[in-house]
């Protein structure tokens, strides 16, 4: 499944990294701490966070994660845009929690 698959089927909103949508994934990583993504999220993944600052797309770009979704509708700082921009990473957003954007993730997944 790519990026542009999940972005349509979770109604998800692309903030940033629009070069990067075709990008397949390989699972979902949920955390707020990047010590913990750096240290446990892998290739290809697709991360979920409420962190909105340009660190995460540092953390990102060092994994090879495939995307970012932001949740609870939660805003990116402008300068974390432009990295997103600049690093070709996929920056998505949603409305939706933490909890239920994972299960949904989850479940596009699991049915691939």
């Amino acid at each position: 499944m790519k990026i542009t698959d999940i972005t349509e089927k979770l109604d998800l909103k692309v903030l940033a990294g629009t070069d990067g949508l075709k990008t397949d994934i390989t699972g979902g990583y949920v955390s707020d701490l990047l010590s913990d993504v750096m240290g446990n999220a892998r290739e290809g993944q697709v991360w979920i966070t409420l962190q909105t600052h340009q660190n995460t797309i540092a953390v990102a770009s060092l994994k090879d994660l495939a995307a970012i979704i932001i949740v609870k509708g939660a805003k990116p700082e402008s300068d974390t845009i432009s990295k997103a921009n600049s690093e070709n990473i996929p920056l998505l957003s949603t409305t939706l929690d933490t909890f239920t954007i994972a299960g949904l993730l989850f479940e596009l997944l699991k049915m691939e």
